[in-house]
């Protein structure tokens, strides 16, 4: 164990470089992070192995990392600051999220039904296809410390999009295993993966606004939250062990619950302490939060990439992009949320991959065809979309003129 222990050191070492490196070009770290993340990951130089990656100790240490990361999320949840546009910022959730499982689905349906495929498998990609994973974009924003309306609009609607991704893609998978499988998931599972998150987090929340509003210095800080993150995230590993069919509850979900509990508990002064305080040990989060996300891709299957890849990628920036346009409009949000706001919603692949395990899970006896179609597809897309999605989110930002304008991370 201290052997892969080290092995995971020197790779967030290599990464932290390799981010420099690319900042260097005007690119953001995280791409460097998720390219270290794929050479160094168990189809390349396998520094991070197969072995690592299954370790019951990596897997609860990443838990606590996204966890962590959902702190970004949750301390911009000050109800004083998002009232103004939290109805217009539901909406718009509502209409990229559903409009890219509904232009996926579409895209899927007609080219299924032309290749004699099952036409549910359609519906399947849709639901993979609508959520987003938001590490890349808080990542960006957190190292060109944009601020403006898209950011604003983005970080809540991160939280929002993969509860309404987690609602779509079950239901999909309910009624599809219903149907074709025996392997039937237990319809009480859809409420609760999202329900038992945001619970675990406003519990452990409320414990720590009473520990963090009194002001304190750095060190004890930092110590009483990382202690409450690793509560946060040891209370969740026992729900996804022992309530749960399978291990599926969204650790970053738990940490946007906690921060944002606590944050509405303390004042803007005080919350800004905190996070300054907090901000290194955020910093190594995200970068191993996103190594995991890189090391299981294969960059192998860039080559074998196909229509099906293709189509996937295309229909969901255009779902994306198109049905946050569309529900901005409506919504009267600003021109630059209008126009930018999509692009920032195109990294994918760490929920995509758990989606994609899931689905091919349920249809490997019934359908061993159909979870192949998925499973390549799905590999192929998350590689070739992710390094697009992580380009195409820091032009967001940058054409949104959102770039530098935080004097303070938080």
């Amino acid at each position: 164990m201290i052997l892969f222990i080290i092995r995971l050191l020197i790779a967030v070492v290599v990464a932290y470089f390799v981010g420099r490196l690319v900042s260097k070009i005007k690119l953001p770290s995280i791409l460097g992070w998720l390219i270290t993340g794929m050479i160094l990951g168990p189809h390349a130089l396998s520094l991070i192995n197969n072995e690592i990656l299954s370790a019951g100790w990596y897997v609860a240490l990443n838990h606590i990392f996204e966890c962590s990361v959902g702190l970004m999320i949750g301390t911009e949840l000050v109800w004083r600051n998002i009232k103004k546009y939290g109805k217009a910022i539901i909406i718009t959730t509502l209409t990229q999220s559903l409009g890219t499982f509904l232009v996926v689905s579409l895209a899927f349906s007609v080219v299924f039904i032309i290749s004699d495929i099952p036409v549910y498998l359609a519906f399947i990609f849709g639901g993979i296809a609508l959520a987003t994973a938001p590490a890349p974009a808080l990542s960006i924003v957190r190292e060109f410390r944009t601020d403006g309306p898209v950011t604003k609009t983005l970080i809540p609607m991160a939280a929002l999009d993969d509860m309404v991704g987690v609602v779509v893609f079950f239901t999909t998978m309910a009624i599809v295993a219903s149907n074709i499988s025996e392997k039937k998931l237990p319809v009480y599972v859809i409420p609760l993966i999202i329900i038992l998150p945001l619970i675990i987090g406003i519990i452990t929340g409320l414990l720590g606004g009473v520990l963090l509003k009194k002001e304190r210095s750095a060190p004890a800080t930092v110590v009483i939250l990382i202690l409450l993150i690793i509560l946060t995230s040891v209370i969740g590993a026992f729900c996804n062990n022992y309530l749960l069919p399978s291990p599926i509850l969204n650790f970053m979900l738990m940490g946007m619950a906690f921060s944002g509990t606590f944050s509405n508990m303390v004042s803007d002064e005080r919350l800004n302490q905190i996070m300054d305080n907090f901000n290194p040990f955020l910093g190594i989060a995200m970068i191993i939060a996103i190594l995991n996300l890189g090391a299981p891709l294969d960059y192998h299957l860039v080559l074998g990439a196909g229509l099906f890849t293709a189509i996937y990628i295309i229909s969901r920036g255009f779902g994306k992009y198109f049905g946050a346009y569309f529900g901005a409009s409506v919504t009267k949000l600003p021109d630059t949320v209008k126009k930018y706001l999509g692009l920032t919603l195109w990294p994918h692949s760490g929920v995509s991959l758990v989606f994609t395990g899931i689905a091919v899970s349920v249809l490997s006896t019934p359908a061993p065809e159909c979870a192949k179609i998925i499973q390549g597809t799905i590999a192929a897309a998350a590689v070739i979309n992710e390094i697009i999605a992580v380009i195409a989110a820091k032009k967001g930002f940058e054409w949104a003129g959102e770039f530098n304008k935080k004097d303070q991370i938080v």
